[in-house]
């Protein structure tokens, strides 16, 4: 299949370019402003879909609006008329499209001329009266509070809002990019067409999000950042990151028996961290009433004993760094881990909780032998 995609430097075309690559299409003709009249003239002879998602909605007076939204379009739907083509085409429109303003009215002739295209060429349309689309290469300070939210915090810029709870409603590109995809092995019928999920938030949500992004680099404390809304938005805001941002250190505490490294903490899934041990060391000593943790060794050879605090059941098990065996504590039981080999332990752990030294649910008794 070759595919024509109009705009396809911008933001939402350079996502679309990309993913329709990853899904093995790769005849793919990107037209940009760059692009002559002839250069579109001939793509349009040849191709087997449209997205048209090339448009104005910032331009320096507001003629412009219908020259790159209304005329364009009525352009490409012409040409196809002449060649007496059904191509299909997907429009990207606005939900402005339903307003009387300069932008809102270009849109609307926009979808008028795909409209009519359909009608009498019998071929298919979509048309997407998209909300506020964001994600990774959007603009910043143009027309995306996200985008302008994500490049401020990452670069220690203020964030200028007037209202916090001023009402936006999301889409996330890569949610726009899968449902433009799904059209090319899909008959669907022609007209406008709806997404989701669209995220119904407000500018002072997704200003505390980003805020509370930028901190978990010193708390190790991060949102629940793998679903949804904070998942998209995380994904964002990371985007933004210049490559002298791409690490960053967390604390570590050494003594005579090794170190101890905290890396992350969740509210909802506990923490994780490492440790280290030199040979002969042992680490733990202590029991819990309710927390639980997982031990995996990374490298180096140790031993893990236990003994239940009430019936002084005790049990041990030998576990090396190439077994790639979790060990589990259990409440009730104390335990310790020991460096039994000749080079430095190292012991990845979660835990179910993040650690309160206020209720730390660490109660010590070491284990003898």
């Amino acid at each position: 299949m070759k595919i024509l995609v109009t705009g396809a430097n911008g933001f939402i075309g350079k996502n679309l370019c990309f993913q329709l690559e990853e899904q093995g299409f790769t005849d793919i003709v990107k037209i940009d402003r760059e692009n002559s009249n002839q250069e579109l003239d001939t793509a349009l002879e040849s191709v087997d879909f449209i997205y048209h998602l090339a448009g104005i909605n910032r331009p320096k007076n507001e003629d412009e609006f219908k020259h790159g939204n209304a005329d364009l379009t009525s352009y490409i739907v012409s040409k196809l008329q002449v060649l007496n083509r059904q191509t299909p085409i997907l429009l990207t429109s606005s939900i402005q499209a339903e307003q009387s303003n300069p932008y809102g009215v270009s849109k609307a002739l926009a979808e008028e001329s795909v409209n009519q295209y359909a009608k009498g060429a019998n071929a298919k349309v979509y048309i997407y009266r998209l909300p506020n689309v964001f994600g990774k290469w959007c603009r910043p300070n143009y027309n995306s509070v996200v985008a302008t939210f994500c490049y401020n915090v990452a670069n220690e810029l203020p964030l200028v809002i007037n209202d916090p709870e001023a009402k936006v409603n999301l889409v996330y590109i890569d949610t726009v990019c899968e449902h433009f995809i799904h059209h090319l092995s899909n008959d669907e019928p022609s007209g406008e067409q709806s997404i989701k999920p669209i995220y119904p938030t407000t500018v002072g949500y997704i200003a505390n999000a980003l805020e509370s992004f930028k901190e978990s680099k010193t708390s190790l404390v991060t949102e629940n950042v793998g679903t949804g809304l904070l998942r998209a938005l995380y994904s964002t805001y990371i985007s933004y990151y210049t490559p002298e941002q791409f690490s960053y250190t967390v604390p570590s505490y050494t003594d005579p028996r090794g170190s101890f490294c905290e890396l992350l903490k969740t509210k909802e899934a506990g923490q994780f961290s490492f440790f280290t041990a030199h040979p002969g060391i042992t680490r733990g000593g202590h029991y819990h009433h309710t927390k639980n943790e997982k031990f995996l060794v990374i490298k180096g050879l140790a031993k893990f004993k236990f003994k239940h605090i009430a019936t002084g059941d005790s049990y041990a098990l030998d576990v090396s760094g190439d077994d790639y065996r979790v060990v589990e504590t259990v409440p009730g039981w104390t335990h310790d881990v020991t460096n039994i080999g000749d080079c430095e332990l190292i012991v990845m752990l979660w835990a179910n909780e993040i650690f309160d030294r206020k209720k730390p649910d660490t109660f010590a008794m070491p284990l003898l032998g």
